[in-house]
């Protein structure tokens, strides 16, 4: 049964207003006081209060915004003898449902009771559906990152499948792909990037030489320096890579990465010629790592630098080739591995170059 709760300070209303409910079906409780009424609504449910304004001690309007935080469902009908707009705007305000004159017509009286219990009714399925549109929103929301991830996954692993095919015709570039990712990696971890960044450079640096499976073996493991028609062929395979990945449109960020990861500090690198800044930090960043694995790597004419020696080697190109920034984070890094001989430059002595 719909429960009601009548609260007035006088006896003879609050007797026939419980009369009248109880002979429309409800079950009701009556309180003589403002505070009687709080204690009754601490302690059980209801589903509406009619509730007089003046009263003794705390009044109607006291009583409103107190029952609210008690029970925030709770429909509310105020009782009283003054025509006062403004202590009806007041209460209305506080979250009253209704405002009756006394003496109340009962006919009025139901009508009002019907009102705010449907009003009620309705806030109580509204919220229903809106908590459970947000847990279907979440739930869908959780499975297409899901799904994302997947996709995510299966497409790097797909780049990788390439990536070692390449690798495995190369003794030279064997590995390298996964150890400018493992850099990449702790560099943005170095500058204190976000580890969403973080994980997309893991990501480009697994991707970045993909596209050197379009250029001819002869020349990635020619001995001597390259001629200028050859160092263009070679300059290709960042496009031949791009277009190999195109369909991996959800990884937008990497691609970005590897599409510039050839950008030089001063803007004489390629694709675009861009410099400083407008080159994307994660680029930037993985031009480094490439470059130190590229030093400490043996290839078909040269043999491997020392970590520290390579450090020392690309010293020369800081504000040339490399973001000052980013080679400071290098040196770090490197130096947590290997060591810190005096020899070694101290990070940002190279910023004057």
């Amino acid at each position: 049964m719909t429960r009601i709760l009548i609260v007035d300070d006088e006896e003879t209303i609050r007797l026939a207003l419980r009369k009248f409910l109880r002979s429309r079906g409800y079950e009701v409780e009556i309180a003589g006081s403002g505070d009687q009424a709080l204690e009754c609504l601490a302690q059980e449910s209801f589903s509406l209060m009619l509730c007089d304004v003046r009263m003794p001690g705390m009044t109607g309007v006291q009583v409103v915004p107190q029952a609210r935080a008690l029970d925030p469902d709770l429909a509310i009908i105020m009782l009283t003898a003054v025509n006062d707009a403004a202590t009806a705007t007041e209460v209305l305000s506080a979250g009253a449902t209704d405002y009756l004159m006394k003496p109340v017509e009962l006919a009025d009286l139901q009508q009002a009771v019907d009102r705010a219990l449907n009003k009620r009714a309705e806030q109580i399925e509204q919220r229903r559906l809106d908590k459970l549109i947000r847990e279907e929103v979440a739930l869908r929301t959780a499975e297409l990152e899901r799904e994302k991830e997947s996709l995510r996954l299966m497409s790097v692993s797909i780049a990788e499948t390439l990536i070692n095919a390449m690798e495995a015709k190369d003794l030279y570039l064997r590995g390298h792909s996964q150890r400018v990712a493992e850099l990449a990696g702790q560099l943005a971890e170095e500058l204190g990037l976000d580890e969403t960044i973080c994980e997309d450079l893991r990501v480009a640096g697994r991707l970045h030489d993909v596209g050197k499976i379009g250029i001819r073996e002869a020349i990635l493991n020619k001995p001597d320096r390259l001629t200028v028609e050859e160092f263009e062929h070679v300059k290709r395979h960042v496009q031949i890579g791009l277009d190999i990945l195109a369909p991996l449109f959800h990884i937008k960020q990497p691609l970005k990465y590897v599409e510039h990861h050839h950008e030089h500090w001063d803007g004489a690198g390629y694709p675009l010629g861009l410099a400083g800044e407008d080159i994307p930090l994660g680029a930037r960043i993985l031009c480094a790592a490439d470059t130190f694995d590229a030093l400490t790597s043996k290839r078909a004419y040269r043999e491997p630098l020392e970590p520290l020696a390579a450090l020392e080697h690309l010293r020369v190109d800081v504000g040339k080739q490399f973001d000052p920034c980013v080679y400071d984070a290098l040196v770090r890094v490197v130096r947590r591995r290997f060591g810190s001989p005096a020899t070694l430059p101290e990070a940002g002595a190279q910023t004057a170059s």
